[in-house]
């Protein structure tokens, strides 16, 4: 079992000493980690906000949960990322995924191709991120021609954190990622019913081993991370869950297990990441900022445990 770890999804502050203090409150509270998502939408820029929060902490690390990697060329992404893992004292976790949110895609006008098709040109990018994190890259494929390109001031190559929930996605984050994100699907393209049904226990059953099935012998080394959707300290589960059942349509026993929510006192929930480590080896868990504070005192509790 890996050590329990906690980070924080954060997109934007009214200002920037606001998001200093917030970065400096992350770390202070102990969490390993702030991550930024990558949208069009209301939030900030990923990179200069992840080098903002790395310059106001010491220790903490930063990423975005994650890069889409249709936004950016890799041989432009790995220079940046190259260069706050340099500044920030090897403080990255580089996440970089497929791609899901279909409005992103409509407002800048970029195809939104199927998803097979995203995932492969994702894995002939993690082709290409893998010669420049060591020297020159020269790469033909069929999404991607790169010929002697560098990424410097490159030095290493950072932990990489990749997610989902279908087979195609997590076989590849478990064949190529350090860091496995295990999620609902969203396939949709957009955080919908679908997307709660596919929330439930028994899909996390089968997601977990088609990591283990795909990762070999690697699958001990594997950090296994989920990002919440619902966070409610001190709430009462039974409650939460009977409001939750019928909207998301699953039933109330099934919402009381859903993986990516986290319900009840302090200990309840402390009992429920023992419980969802020992059953699916999850260990490494995100939650957002309304709830950076209430869920303070888990974190206190479980970090590094």
């Amino acid at each position: 079992m890996k050590p329990f770890r906690f980070a924080l999804q954060t997109s934007a502050a009214g200002d920037g000493p606001a998001w200093r203090e917030r970065a400096r409150r992350v770390e202070g509270l102990g969490y390993s980690a702030l991550y930024v998502p990558d949208h069009f939408g209301d939030q900030w820029g990923p990179l200069v906000a992840l080098t903002v929060a790395a310059e106001a902490t010491t220790t903490l690390k930063v990423g975005a949960l994650v890069f889409d990697n249709d936004y950016r060329h890799p041989v432009v992404l790995a220079k940046e990322v190259a260069t706050l893992d340099l500044v920030s004292d090897g403080r990255v976790e580089f996440g970089i995924g497929a791609g899901w949110l279909r409005t992103d895609y409509e407002q800048a006008g970029i195809a939104y191709d199927a998803p097979a098709v995203r995932i492969d040109r994702l894995g002939e990018a993690l082709d290409v991120y893998e010669q420049l994190w060591t020297g020159a890259a020269t790469f033909t494929g069929a999404h991607y021609q790169v010929s002697g390109a560098t990424a410097e001031p490159a030095r290493r190559r950072p932990p990489l954190v990749i997610g989902g929930g279908g087979k195609r996605i997590l076989t590849l984050a478990a064949q190529r990622a350090d860091i496995v994100g295990v999620n609902p699907s969203l396939r949709s393209g957009a955080v919908d019913a679908a997307t709660a049904q596919s929330a439930v226990a028994e899909l996390y059953d089968q997601r977990v081993r088609w990591i283990r099935e795909a990762a070999g012998d690697r699958f001990d080394d594997l950090e296994l991370q989920v990002l919440t959707f619902v966070v409610a300290v001190g709430a009462d589960r039974d409650e939460v869950a009977r409001g939750m059942a019928p909207g998301l349509g699953i039933t109330d026993e099934q919402a009381l297990d859903v993986p990516i929510a986290l319900v009840g006192s302090v200990d309840e929930i402390c009992d429920q990441l023992v419980e969802r480590r020992e059953r699916w080896g999850l260990s490494y868990w995100v939650v957002h900022d309304p709830e950076m504070e209430a869920f303070a005192p888990v974190v206190a509790r479980l970090a590094g445990t």
